[in-house]
């Protein structure tokens, strides 16, 4: 395992390298999340996988200025290369799937694969107040883990964190989907406001080469709690590239 941190156009991001292997996991987080609550489905998935710390996340520093979603793809292409990853399989959680999906359509050299785990914004629902209802509706029925690794990252989040949420919900993630040229597996929880059924087959619609598949029972936190059914479902989309 080695930990360290990559500076670039004035941001850093701190990551985590676990395992060895060919087509790489690089993990991006959602809103106000790092890399720390997903350590069982890093355990779960095998291989090589690369937690991430975006800006202002986890333990990275808070940037000068509030990154868009296209300066954070921008980040992330370039430590990929500076590791000399050419193959990621870059798996991007809410927040995440959207800062994913703009680096497999801006830099597609460093991307072998894509995959989209509960997706946002939902582009009929693209205001603070709504998400945050959505965000809401979820926790009640979240179990404690998710609860508990949630607000504790939250808080680390900052002072900056409403900022952060206009940034994620001004971004058009559909202007990105149409440019992935690379196999996508978009995942959801069947339980997931965040992430609706419409939306995610919109997404399935507009990316070239994706499919669908649904956690049974799971809400938008399904990669951080009970994370056995989508590790699954992410190990068999992986062995099949």
């Amino acid at each position: 395992m080695q930990l360290g941190e990559f500076d670039h156009g004035g941001a850093t991001l701190v990551f985590e390298d676990f395992g060895s292997g060919a087509r790489p996991v690089v993990l991006l987080h959602g809103i106000g999340m790092g890399r720390s609550v997903y350590i069982d489905l890093v355990q779960r998935l095998g291989g090589r996988v690369i937690g991430i710390d975006l800006p202002g996340f986890g333990e990275a520093p808070e940037p000068r200025r509030t990154l868009t979603m296209e300066r954070h793809a921008d980040l992330v292409a370039a430590f990929l290369r500076s590791r000399e990853v050419a193959d990621a399989v870059v798996l991007g959680h809410s927040m995440g799937s959207q800062v994913a999906a703009e680096v497999a359509a801006r830099h597609p050299d460093v991307v072998s694969a894509l995959i989209l785990a509960g997706p946002t914004v939902d582009s009929t629902a693209r205001t603070i107040r709504v998400q945050f209802g959505y965000l809401l509706r979820d926790l009640i029925g979240e179990r404690p883990t998710v609860l508990w690794r949630g607000a504790r990252e939250y808080l680390r989040g900052g002072p900056h964190l409403i900022r952060k949420m206009r940034a994620t919900i001004v971004h058009e993630p559909e202007k990105a989907y149409p440019r992935v040229q690379v196999p996508t597996l978009v995942l959801r929880g069947q339980r997931d406001p965040l992430a609706p059924m419409t939306w995610c087959h919109e997404i399935v619609e507009l990316v070239p080469d994706a499919r669908f598949e649904e956690i049974p029972d799971h809400g938008h936190g399904t990669l951080i709690s009970d994370v056995g059914p989508a590790a699954e479902k992410i190990r068999d989309f992986v062995d099949g590239l």
